[in-house]
């Protein structure tokens, strides 16, 4: 990798511990469906973005008009619920702690609602260590993260061979490369190691191993 000056974090299931919350929230949502009493395994096995598509996976069928808004209510709903027991994933502190130490840029890009975003990481007491804290505005939820990727690089004015973006999902190895940029992949999330290394990118089982590998 060049010479790292930021990195671009990504939050649910990266800095933040929520697979489990994920797991029983998606779990809700298939209550009343064909697919109702799916198990944890079945969902991470089926797990992909857009969203819908794992939905669709599961069910065994396409989705019926307007059942994705009423099912992405429904989870987020639980979500929320669900939520106020997830910490901090376990070596986060020391990875932010490490990259403003070196005098390097930090940021979060998530797909979750900029609102919900910016009040739950504010509520760590962690807002201080990032430039810039953007969620989803004004798009329709479950999508990927790729042009969302491209105004977050165009807002931290860092060209992206400078950038390292750290995430839980292929896709953020997809958003990365989209704009030029180098990903690491972290397996706390919802895909499977075997998923994250069809990317291309690393793959590690922690966030210290990100910041390793990235040089920092």
């Amino acid at each position: 990798m060049t010479v790292v000056k930021h990195i671009i974090w990504d939050w649910n299931g990266t800095l933040f511990d929520d697979r489990d919350t994920v797991l029983r929230a998606s779990a809700v949502v298939f209550e009343g469906t064909e697919a109702e009493g799916v198990t944890a395994a079945e969902i991470v096995a089926a797990y992909t973005r857009p969203i819908w598509v794992t939905y669709e996976k599961l069910l065994g069928r396409a989705l019926r008009e307007g059942e994705w808004e009423r099912m992405d209510r429904l989870f987020h709903l639980a979500y929320e619920e669900l939520m106020e027991t997830c910490l901090l994933t376990g070596d986060c502190l020391p990875a932010l702690n490490r990259v403003a130490e070196r005098g390097l840029g930090q940021s979060i890009l998530s797909m979750a609602g900029h609102e919900h975003l910016t009040s739950t990481v504010g509520k760590f007491g962690i807002t201080p260590f990032f430039s810039l804290v953007d969620g989803l505005r004004d798009a329709p939820p479950g999508g990927g993260k790729a042009e969302h990727m491209v105004r977050h690089a165009a807002a931290l004015g860092v060209a992206p061979s400078d950038l390292v973006v750290v995430g839980d999902a292929a896709d953020d190895a997809l958003a990365a490369a989209h704009i030029g940029a180098s990903a690491v992949l972290y397996t706390g999330g919802m895909q499977r190691r075997e998923e994250l290394e069809l990317s291309g990118a690393p793959v590690v089982d922690s966030l210290l191993e990100a910041l390793d590998l990235a040089g920092i």
